[in-house]
């Protein structure tokens, strides 16, 4: 397996080689490294533990006296702690970095983030849920009715009622790189976040297959049946003027051959 934890930077559009165009997320590889190996005999299932950090020679409120002395000292902190489930756990080993350059172009990738939240709202923002009659009186406008029967006499678990919107993990696959610049993923499609949000891509290293461009396609074809069809025409009215043509050029022919005889 193939694993990264990155930040969402933006989006972008990209051309390929045949002139269409993508667009496509900008994830930004931090430095990553290997900080545990969990194994099946101690932690009962397989995984590595990723430890994404940055670095930065600011030195902030609340460091030591004897820190700050040190102007160009070096502060690390760590952004995200992520684990990725993987059979093969002897691929790394504890303190090793991984970087982006793992990926490559046209591979299948999974992202995984935590989306926008949206606050609190409604059973019609939140659940999709119909407005009441607005007119004639009506009092339920944008009430969600009715949550419960006569039995079992209380509110089922899992009933669509207001609550908090978003701000859950969302996992987005099959997803395909399209080109790596730099520690920069550039991914097609969109992925879950916000900018600068922190998010974990991974995969097998599966191949995707060839991007078609249907629309592109289909209107080649149509042109090339609009050429058919203007050339056959093309040809129908040549042998059309052709066919009326020759009982003129016997008409002639015959004067001439008159004329022949009475000399």
């Amino acid at each position: 397996m193939k694993f990264i934890i990155g930040k969402k930077t933006g989006m972008a559009r990209v051309f390929d080689e045949d002139g269409r165009s993508f667009a496509v997320t900008k994830i930004s590889a931090l430095p990553c490294k290997i900080s545990q190996i969990k194994n099946s005999e101690k932690d009962k299932y397989k995984a590595f533990q990723v430890t994404a950090y940055a670095t930065s020679n600011e030195v902030g409120a609340g460091v030591p006296a004897s820190a700050k002395r040190n102007a160009g000292q070096k502060k690390v902190k760590v952004v995200k702690i992520a684990e990725f489930h993987e059979e093969n756990i002897k691929k790394f080993k504890v303190g090793e970095k991984i970087s982006a350059k793992q990926f490559n172009k046209n591979e299948m990738v999974t992202v995984e983030g935590t989306g926008k939240g949206k606050g609190f709202a409604g059973t019609i923002k939140r659940h999709k849920f119909h407005m009441g009659p607005v007119s004639h009186g009506s009092k339920n406008v944008r009430k969600p009715g009715s949550i419960g029967g006569g039995y079992p006499e209380r509110v089922v678990k899992g009933r669509k009622m207001a609550g908090r919107m978003g701000g859950k993990n969302v996992s987005v696959k099959n997803l395909r790189v399209v080109d790596i610049e730099d520690e920069i993923l550039l991914i097609a499609g969109a992925i879950p976040g916000p900018n600068g949000g922190i998010v974990k891509v991974y995969g097998e290293g599966e191949k995707a297959e060839e991007v078609i461009d249907r629309a592109a396609e289909e209107e080649k074809l149509a042109q090339e049946k609009m050429l058919e069809a203007d050339a056959e025409r093309k040809e129908s009215e040549a042998s059309e003027e052709k066919s009326a043509a020759q009982p003129e050029m016997e008409i002639k022919e015959e004067k001439k051959e008159e004329v022949k005889t009475e000399n």
